[in-house]
């Protein structure tokens, strides 16, 4: 009995070696896409947590409120330490470079007062949000003051107007666009010297079918006292290498809560995708996490893709630059990987920085073989590499079968080497009808092309055959004739 209980000991250690622990125990989350017809499918994750970092661990004393982070051209890292009154200078392995908590201010020691947002320009020029104080302060790399924007002017404000910066962004023309507190009517645009040049991206307001009915029956009183329409704050602000302004909003009802917006202040996000560039399609109308997703921040990678961060759910939504989703990965929780209160994020490199306020870290993620095969797909194609393209695309729905952009990112290849019938057939098991329309009408034009002489010469045979046969017919009716009078 004794031997038994051993060797069945025995047997289930083996098993318990052998057979590979489910995903789900290596990573807090679970990986997921949505299918043509609107249903979570499971799908491999596109970043698994690697590394964390707190004030601690990096040797500057623990953080206190992050509000944001950012990572310039140059790799380094810089950490807005809100709580602390401190900016966080790291270089790109993460060792500290600098601490930032005063200033010189014309002969006066000056500070920050809690700071909401930070960018840093490929000069190194450090642009941070100071909230409370009310303006934006623009310092050297070294933390020396340059200027300050504070205090905007213009017949458009309100005479009893604050400025409350909460995110920024620059572009190539040091034209800094704002994300104020209190401010609907777009993202506030100042030129280079720091004066207000107006507004840019403008969140249009839909009341729904509802408000309209109700609007129509209800008495004067009642529409004097029904509630206004005001259009939703923006809430996060990244720019492109081409100079176009991407932006998230916080209402979680709005179709459009992304934004690309180009110089003119116009939307110009395509929106290509099975669904709009929403987050969560499916969701739960109760319980703590109820409802749509809310984005909070955005970044921008130099291949056109972008991810969103939700604060409803603390996940991370990748686009390609069509909006068409890619993967979806981070959580709510208390393990590696997961959230308390996320509140921004950045590109390092190929990898994704979350910055956890609600645990005062940041979060590391890397690609997996799944993410990175997905990422290069897009980077080739977007170089016109398509060969390389299609082996990267071939390597994602080897990892993931069921993946419905990787047969459209194949199909799209095959358009560009005029491959149009390959296409056609790609683009249907992407369920894509304006590529497959595409594809459809130039491998009709292509068939046509091919066969036109084919065609030409047997309608010329025909035209010849058909005039012989009516000329022998008259020739023989004439003959016929012919006959009948001699033999009269």
């Amino acid at each position: 009995m004794r031997t038994k209980k051993i060797v069945l000991s025995l047997v289930a250690l083996l098993l318990f070696v052998s057979v590979p622990l489910p995903t789900a125990a290596v990573t807090p989350y679970e990986g997921y896409n949505y299918s043509y017809y609107g249903y979570a499918v499971p799908s491999p994750s596109g970043y698994l947590p690697s590394v964390s970092y707190n004030g601690n661990a990096l040797g500057v004393g623990s953080f206190n409120q992050p509000n944001d982070l950012f990572v310039a051209p140059s790799g380094h890292i810089y950490i807005l330490d809100s709580g602390n009154k401190r900016i966080v200078h790291l270089d790109e392995n993460w060792n500290v470079v600098r601490t930032i908590d005063s200033f010189d201010n014309n002969g006066i020691t000056d500070g920050f007062s809690a700071p909401s947002g930070i960018f840093v320009t490929n000069a190194g020029i450090i642009y941070v949000a100071d909230t409370e104080k009310r303006r934006v302060v623009i310092l050297s790399e070294e933390g020396r003051l340059i200027r300050t924007i504070e205090n905007p002017q213009s017949d458009i404000l309100p005479s009893d107007f604050t400025f409350y910066p909460l995110k920024l962004t620059v572009d190539y023309a040091d034209r800094v666009y704002v994300v104020a507190r209190g401010v609907f009517e777009g993202i506030m645009q100042f030129d280079e010297k720091g004066e207000f040049l107006g507004y840019v991206g403008t969140n249009k307001v839909r009341p729904g079918f509802g408000d309209y009915i109700w609007k129509l029956l209800a008495t004067r009183e009642q529409r004097e006292r029904m509630v206004l329409f005001i259009p939703s704050e923006f809430s996060g602000v990244d720019i492109d290498e081409r100079g176009f302004v991407y932006a998230t909003n916080v209402d979680p009802g709005s179709n459009e809560p992304v934004k690309r917006l180009n110089p003119s202040g116009e939307d110009i996000l395509k929106r290509h995708g099975y669904f709009g560039v929403i987050g969560d399609v499916q969701y739960d109308e109760l319980g703590a996490n109820r409802g749509p997703s809310r984005f909070i921040d955005i970044t921008v990678h130099g291949t056109g893709m972008y991810s969103v961060l939700d604060a409803q759910r603390g996940r991370i939504f990748t686009y390609d630059d069509e909006g068409k989703l890619l993967y979806v990965f981070g959580g709510v929780g208390n393990q590696l990987g997961v959230f308390r209160t996320p509140v921004a994020l950045t590109y390092v490199g190929d990898r994704i920085a979350v910055l956890d306020r609600g645990r005062n870290r940041i979060v590391v993620f890397e690609p997996t073989a799944f993410g990175q095969a997905v990422n290069s797909a897009i980077g080739m194609q977007a170089e016109g590499k398509v060969e390389e393209a299609v082996r990267h695309w071939r390597e994602a729905l080897r990892l993931n079968a069921n993946f419905e952009i990787a047969y459209i990112g194949i199909g799209k290849a095959y358009l560009m080497e005029r491959r149009n019938k390959e296409a056609m057939e790609y683009f249907k098991l992407g369920m894509n009808r304006k590529y497959y329309s595409t594809a459809f009408k130039r491998y009709r034009k292509d068939v046509v092309r091919e066969h036109f002489g084919t065609a030409m010469n047997v309608l010329l045979l025909l035209v010849i055959g058909f005039a012989g046969y009516r000329t022998f017919k008259k020739y023989r009716s004439r003959r016929v004739r012919t006959n009948e009078t001699i033999s009269g």
